[in-house]
């Protein structure tokens, strides 16, 4: 990326992505890039500057949520275009460390931290115009956690509780279920994907490149790794095509990367029938 930093948010595809927010060694930042596969192009920046935030949509038409910066966490919310940011209506509850999934026209929030009340399980559900909070919260309040999915169908895992945690949870537009938890308790990852195909990748402690994939029930470890191990990073993308970016590669929050990673999933199973005589 053109700016190094972590604790940033990404948003669309692998070939089309969206990077925005976060700390960069000059200090939090509302820089946006877009990538296009090969580069990415700076554009314009968010009208409130933060870390910690989350996104939904796709490059061109992406939302911006929460987060935090002085004085402290926000609720602002912000719609892009594909070429700038407009301030729209702001969530109910402010938070950080929080995650999102979705469209720019029904994404949903939730976890994260506030000083007051604490770490949360709220979750709420954006409609184009407003937020409302849903009638389902998290079974395990936590944050710095990632998600996955639709406004409908969404997945979380990992996180703090304030201790670490693994725990999976799907939303079904009312109501969260707890699944199977990740293999390795994890937080600050990056996830991309869908509620039955999802991935998560990076995260701390310690600062890891591990990978692990979600089939609906289970999460499997890949034997693949981030070639740069990070926490606090952004990602866009499938589970079978995502890129990674960004991030904290020495853990503290010592570590800015501008660093960009693109994951292919496992080919096509061929079968080949050998004739023995």
């Amino acid at each position: 990326m053109n700016t190094a930093r972590q604790q940033l948010t990404g948003t669309g595809t692998q070939t089309a992505a969206l990077a925005f927010g976060g700390v960069s060694p000059g200090g939090i930042t509302g820089a946006t890039e877009e990538y296009d596969g090969t580069s990415w192009v700076n554009s314009n920046p968010l009208n409130t500057a933060r870390h910690s935030l989350a996104g939904a949509g796709i490059q061109t038409a992406a939302l911006a949520f929460a987060g935090e910066a002085p004085p402290g966490v926000q609720n602002a919310t912000e719609e892009y275009n594909g070429s700038s940011w407009t301030s729209v209506n702001p969530a109910n509850t402010a938070r950080t460390g929080t995650a999102g999934c979705g469209i720019q026209t029904a994404a949903l929030l939730f976890g994260g931290d506030n000083p007051t009340p604490g770490i949360l399980s709220a979750t709420e559900e954006y409609d184009g115009t407003s937020w409302a909070t849903s009638p389902g919260s998290l079974n395990t309040a936590r944050h710095s956690l990632a998600g996955a999915g639709t406004q409908t169908a969404a997945l979380t895992f990992g996180g703090l509780t304030p201790a670490l945690t693994g725990a999976t949870e799907e939303y079904d537009g009312n109501s969260w279920t707890s699944g199977n938890s990740l293999n390795t308790a994890i937080s600050a990852l990056a996830g991309t994907g869908t509620q039955t195909a999802a991935l998560g990748f990076g995260g701390q402690p310690p600062v890891t490149g591990a990978t692990e994939e979600y089939d609906g029930t289970s999460w499997t470890t890949s034997p693949a790794s981030l070639a740069t191990a990070r926490a606090i990073l952004g990602g866009a993308g499938t589970q079978t095509a995502t890129v990674g970016f960004g991030g904290d590669s020495v853990g503290g929050g010592a570590g800015k990367t501008a660093a960009t990673e693109e994951w292919t999933g496992a080919g096509v199973a061929v079968t080949k029938t050998i004739t023995v005589s």
